[in-house]
């Protein structure tokens, strides 16, 4: 069994496809997405198209909430199962495709593997202007913030990897990459409650 990390996938899984064709990998492997894997943004038979097209594939997906989705604990179709020594949420149709609980610290090939998703959205304003789905939950709240700290507590601040969507702000770029808003007007609350984090937690790699 192997582990693989990809970013963003935005609902297109071609580089997904193509990957497990030439690593010929089978459904024991997992395919990590860190956010915005696609597949609960539209909220209608389009990411229903996407699922049966991605649960196709060889592998397991296991993925991180990002900003650009709905919370699958908002979603009735999904259920929770203990899965890695942790909870995550599945629907029985796509038992291969996996969302991980944020906070939740999983154990991946006897490694601590701590999730924080979601993130504040700098394409909010034009999202909402034009239409496209925005979720007003995208951000941990404050009982997401306290179960994973108490998480960490309990894991004596040392993790071996942490999986989050966005970053600590000692990690984020200097120059901006976005172009839809005002720098100034982007919400950074969650990069900085992980920075809180990232400040007194042992780990060896954060990933994002």
């Amino acid at each position: 069994m192997a582990e693989y990390i990809t970013g963003d996938c935005h609902g297109d899984f071609q580089k997904v496809e193509v990957f497990c064709r030439r690593m010929q990998t089978t459904i024991e492997d997992c395919m990590i997405i860190l956010g915005d894997a696609g597949i609960n943004y539209c909220m209608d038979h389009r990411d229903t198209e996407r699922k049966k097209y991605l649960a196709g594939l060889p592998i397991t997906v296991f993925c991180v909430y990002g900003n650009h989705e709905e919370r699958p604990s908002s979603i009735s179709s999904y259920r929770k199962k203990k899965w890695k020594n942790g909870t995550v949420y599945f629907e029985p149709e796509y038992p291969n495709l996996i969302f991980a609980k944020d906070g939740e610290i999983y154990e991946f090939s006897g490694k601590k593997v701590l999730v924080i998703g979601g993130a504040g959205s700098p394409d909010k304003a034009y999202r909402m202007m034009t239409g496209l789905p925005w979720f007003e939950d995208e951000q941990p709240n404050e009982s997401i913030k306290n179960y994973t700290e108490q998480q960490i507590v309990e894991s004596r601040w040392k993790v071996d990897y942490v999986l989050s969507h966005t970053c600590p702000l000692v990690y984020r770029p200097e120059k901006s990459l976005y172009t839809l808003s005002d720098p100034k007007s982007i919400d950074l609350s969650t990069e900085r409650w992980l920075e809180t984090l990232a400040a007194n937690l042992q780990y060896e790699r954060w990933y994002f």
